[in-house]
């Protein structure tokens, strides 16, 4: 994937969205629709704020909002998906559980004429999908390899050598394989850590390097959990991990879990994350998680409600600012990309609660 040159503020975009139609596009007016929200879980506080945001939005501007939740199950979202083209549905947001799996009912959506936009999560294998809103997802690897190394000390903040000159233990994990975005987080970590390991800077004792190996089903911190005790005890008989490149929150405090339970204790290994969830910003300060990538949703959400408002008026979005990189194996998905940030100890209370994203009662 090539990094677009710039990704837009929403800002500029949201007052780009109140402009003049492109040219040849007539605006239509926008009477209330109804509109099909479906989010993979609410197991992942993340996906709660992002449903809870987009359907604040929608409804501040008049519309209806069916929102649902699959648990993180194909066919429950399959039927859901269903059930609101069924209702009369005049556009689809959707963050799937398994991008490849909802061919049929876009196929369904596309005949009944309603467009579709994949929400953080690319949908695969369907030319029915119209729009794409996300994150710039190889950003998000690449910061969390060059937290990883930061944290080693392998690497200076501003990207010098550090004070530490290796050889470092590592472990790798991915997110889920059916989620598009987890091999965006994984080439983008791998294109910052590759030369440290073929340097030998850093080492993976397990031997697990390949994405298909180092995959986590469902991003279930559980799952990792489970994985990361039976690396250490079968490759760190006689060493110990110094850190473990983790793509999402919730499989980092399932690492932590299997570090704490096999006697590791501060200073802990230092282990990368994403979603800047409550619990594991609680353990960044905590001196447990080292960091995590903050994604705020809440503009991702506001802009997703922009383009879905500029669809049903029957325009084309004014906030793409990506034609050219996601490409779901049947098409190019035109997509709208927002920065992530970077989380540690140092920068958390100025990203994550200046911004009002978070108070301190909560992180107490």
């Amino acid at each position: 994937m090539r990094s677009p040159k710039f990704v837009v503020p929403v800002i500029a975009l949201l007052a780009a969205a109140c402009g003049s139609p492109a040219a040849g596009q007539q605006s239509k007016p926008v009477e209330s629709a109804l509109v099909g929200v479906t989010m993979p879980t609410t197991k992942s506080e993340r996906w709660i704020s992002d449903g809870d945001n987009i359907k604040r939005d929608l409804e501040s501007r008049g519309h209806k909002v069916d929102l649902q939740y699959a648990q993180n199950d194909v066919p429950t979202q399959v039927r859901q998906v269903q059930s609101q083209i069924a209702a009369g549905a005049k556009l689809l947001i959707i963050a799937s559980v398994d991008g490849s799996a909802l061919t049929e009912p876009l196929a369904a959506a596309a005949e009944a004429g309603i467009p579709v936009i994949a929400y953080d999560r690319l949908l695969r294998g369907s030319p029915n999908v119209d729009y794409y809103a996300t994150f710039e997802n190889f950003r998000v690897g690449v910061y969390q390899a060059e937290s990883l190394l930061n944290g080693l000390g392998l690497r200076n903040g501003d990207g010098t050598p550090g004070p530490q000159p290796g050889p470092f233990n590592v472990e790798l994990f991915a997110g889920s394989a059916d989620d598009n975005n987890s091999a965006f987080f994984f080439n983008g970590a791998m294109s910052v850590l590759k030369p440290y390991l073929d340097e030998k800077k850093l080492v993976v004792r397990s031997g697990q390097v390949d994405f298909t190996a180092v995959t986590t089903l469902r991003w279930d911190g559980e799952t990792a959990r489970k994985r990361m005790e039976e690396i250490l005890t079968t490759a760190y008989k006689k060493n110990k991990v110094n850190g473990v490149l983790s793509p999402y929150d919730g499989i980092s405090l399932g690492v932590l879990t299997a570090l704490k339970n096999n006697g590791y204790g501060a200073p802990l290994p230092i282990v990368t994350g994403q979603d800047a969830e409550l619990p594991s910003v609680k353990s960044i300060i905590a001196g447990e998680q080292y960091s995590t990538i903050y994604k705020d949703t809440r503009e991702l959400a506001t802009a997703t409600a922009s383009m879905a408002e500029a669809v049903l008026k029957g325009r084309t979005p004014p906030q793409l600012n990506n034609l050219n990189d996601y490409e779901n194996g049947v098409k190019i998905v035109p997509a709208f990309l927002l920065n992530p940030v970077s989380v540690d100890k140092a920068n958390y209370h100025q990203v994550l609660v200046d911004s009002g994203y978070y108070t301190d009662d909560q992180l107490r």
